[in-house]
């Protein structure tokens, strides 16, 4: 199938329920925490990916998420980009995450990580990642509430959402970086993300090539 095609009418994924008890302390994990570019050539499970997608804005209860927003506006959506053999039971593409439902809406096919790393000054830690976990805003949430504080709450919040992707993946034992340096217009083409939606983090997500230290 042509990658360029949007696949959106395709039916949602339901993923694992997240767990919401670990083997890892808070403490253990912001000692742990490190930004990670080399990744093995290791696929990720359903399981890893929903509980990746849970700490960046998973619900956890009546309009509350894993990450605190501003008037809980939730500008933040996520898009899961997976390679191929990225993740186990899961088909190349890019994905939109639903935080109310865990779930995912297919909407573009292919393998997108080497036009992904294109638009983004080449950077060898977006192709070799088996998942990309993009972050984007819809700044106009926020606005119709803030007015000319929306800039600085939004990106609060996606270093809020960044954070917390860090820490999850120290406690799986997996690695990430936070990619801000990438050609905004290739981005949105690339994953024709809607006109309102502004890319604001690129985070590869993947088993370090060799151990955090």
């Amino acid at each position: 199938m042509d990658p360029n095609i949007v696949i959106s009418n395709f039916p949602e994924i339901r993923l694992p329920e997240p767990s919401v008890k670990g083997s890892v302390t808070v403490e253990e994990a912001i000692l742990m925490r490190r930004s990670t570019r080399g990744f093995v050539d290791q696929p990720l499970t359903l399981d890893i990916l929903s509980q990746l997608l849970w700490s960046l804005q998973g619900s956890t209860g009546k309009r509350s998420r894993t990450t605190p927003s501003a008037g809980g506006t939730y500008p933040l959506e996520i898009i899961a980009i997976v390679g191929t053999f990225g993740v186990t039971n899961l088909s190349a593409g890019s994905y939109l995450y639903n935080p109310e439902s865990n779930g995912l809406k297919a909407y573009k096919s292919g393998d997108l990580r080497d036009q992904l790393a294109k638009v983004s000054l080449e950077q060898s830690a977006i192709t070799a990642a088996p998942v990309n976990l993009v972050i984007v805003a819809d700044y106009e949430r926020t606005r119709s509430r803030y007015r000319n504080r929306t800039e600085r709450y939004v990106h609060m919040e996606a270093g809020h959402a960044a954070q917390n992707l860090y820490l999850q993946a120290a406690a799986l034992g997996l690695g990430t970086t936070a990619i801000g340096a990438f050609d905004d217009t290739g981005v949105k083409d690339l994953l024709s993300i809607p006109g309102d939606f502004q890319p604001l983090y690129i985070m590869p997500v993947g088993v370090p090539a060799k151990p955090n230290a």
